[in-house]
């Protein structure tokens, strides 16, 4: 192809608008908890890969945590090869239909796009590739055709034996990687489910549960155990799980899942709740929780939810959906400070949500039976900006004003559990979060690896994945250079 042919063929792609991606009316999605978007159907999932331009340097694959091969995918989906395309993604990932309905690509692969800040020929702009959804489509749709997620071959056995701490997407990633060299992978998880964040921190109507499930299965058919409801730290320690249970290594992805709290006056009331508390409780079946959590969270007539992140539009939008007549999310920044995905406030709005921006709790206040019936707020306004470049937010004397709470929900940041740290022989930070080689995830203790929220603070599922991933190959060398165990090495 000559230079004139290839910047007309650029030129030709281009020019091909981007492709509408169907979803629910906000009238139908607050009735249900299914997904919000809808499946792409064949044509227009080829015609959206058709405005990928195949850059040289390929941007898209340097911001996908992971480096997916983008263009080779998009290139097969462009061509009708759906079932190529979904392997090139699973080249690299795990979980590809879940990073194409959780990541934020609009700060990924897609803020990465050429396609979306080139200017065309009349000086028109498009958005970018839809490149999570076109993700999820292809995954999904070799799924339907071959009956569930394929199954990687099994290495020849080594005799090793892997223990993994948290059923989240680090946890299931080294499993699943390890169970390929040969390693036996047993997964231990607090909860009554195996899943981690993918099943009591996702809502469904981000994704549904059945993807998950399916993943599960495929695991359990590699070969890899789960066993649910153990605490580590309290029922056995990762010490007992290497010297008495015989596991030759450790990977610990417990995630970060400890709601930060407000510290302010009224938050033991009855009906103000951790966002992890009312997430799982809103979206979940008894069966999947813990005694002490089952039953739906009682919401009445106006939920307050305080945050600005991903999770708190969780909350809005569980709440919502639990018929809740009035929703507000209080920030205490402006909304060009929040740090959650554009489209899911998008879709709150849609949803009949508000918003209180520049404004926060001071209190808390209760009836006389001990539950919330008001939160006492106070307006806040931006400071000059500091030596960081950061204008804080600073309290207006003399603002207060209350509004009715029938239940408030706090989601205000996540941190590791400090009990779980102090359970380990492993080295910690102030914040509990678990030191490692940042080029293996190997810790202080040889045998214990590490990766995820855990280590880098609440995060994305993919950069979990890629966690995962790294700390898997590292894995491996170590229990390779322990070689294969007596009754492996007769077998072979």
């Amino acid at each position: 192809m000559t230079t004139n042919e290839r910047t007309d063929a650029i030129q030709n792609r281009l020019s091909i608008p981007r492709q509408a991606v169907p979803k629910q009316t906000p009238a139908e999605r607050v009735r249900n908890f299914d997904e919000t978007y809808l499946a792409l159907d064949m044509n227009a999932a080829m015609v959206e890969a058709a405005r990928c331009i195949d850059c040289p340097s390929a941007p898209c694959m340097d911001a996908c945590p992971v480096h997916n091969d983008i263009p080779a995918a998009l290139m097969l989906l462009d061509a009708g090869d759906v079932l190529n395309a979904a392997a090139k993604f699973r080249e690299t990932s795990t979980l590809p239909e879940m990073c194409g309905r959780l990541c934020p690509q609009e700060s990924l692969c897609e803020g990465a796009c050429v396609v979306g800040f080139a200017i065309r020929p009349d000086g028109s702009k498009q958005p970018p590739v839809a490149i999570g959804r076109l993700e999820s489509f292809v995954t999904d749709a070799q799924r339907r055709e071959q009956g569930g997620f394929p199954i990687p071959e099994r290495g020849v056995s080594s005799g090793r034996k892997v223990a993994i701490v948290g059923s989240g997407p680090a946890g299931l990633t080294v499993a699943e990687e390890l169970s390929t060299r040969g390693h036996e992978c047993a997964v231990f998880d607090m909860w009554p489910e195996p899943g981690g964040v993918l099943r009591y921190g996702i809502p469904n109507f981000k994704m549904r549960k059945d993807i998950l499930e399916e993943k599960l299965e495929m695991l359990r058919g590699l070969g890899v155990t789960f066993v649910n409801e153990i605490r580590i730290g309290e029922d056995v320690t990762l010490a007992q799980l290497h010297d008495r249970d015989r596991y030759d290594v450790i990977f610990i992805g417990t995630g970060a899942g400890v709601g930060n709290r407000l510290r302010v006056p009224g938050e033991e009331l009855r009906n103000v709740y951790a966002a992890t508390d009312f997430l799982v409780r809103g979206n979940l079946t008894d069966d999947e929780l813990p005694a002490g959590q089952r039953g739906r969270p009682f919401v009445g007539s106006d939920v307050v939810v305080i945050g600005g992140g991903d999770t708190s539009m969780d909350c809005v939008r569980t709440a919502i959906r639990l018929g809740v007549e009035h929703v507000t999310c209080v920030y205490r920044r402006t909304e060009n400070e929040m740090l959650g995905r554009t489209e899911e406030r998008v879709h709150a709005r849609e949803e009949g949500v508000q918003f209180a921006y520049l404004t926060t709790p001071a209190r808390f206040v209760g009836d006389d039976d001990g539950a919330v019936s008001e939160v006492e707020l106070v307006r806040m306004e931006l400071s000059e900006p500091d030596e960081s470049g950061r204008r804080r937010p600073v309290q207006v004397p003399g603002s207060e004003y209350t509004v009715p709470a029938t239940c408030v929900v706090i989601a205000i940041g996540y941190n590791a559990d400090p009990d779980f740290a102090g359970s380990a022989p492993i080295e910690v930070n102030q914040w509990h979060l678990v030191k490692v080689d940042q080029r293996t995830g190997q810790t202080n203790v040889p045998y214990i690896f590490a990766g995820g929220d855990v280590v880098n603070g609440a995060d994305l599922v993919v950069t979990a994945i890629a966690d995962g991933k790294r700390a898997a190959t590292w894995l491996h060398t170590y229990l390779s250079s322990l070689g294969p165990t007596a009754a492996a090495a007769a077998a072979r």
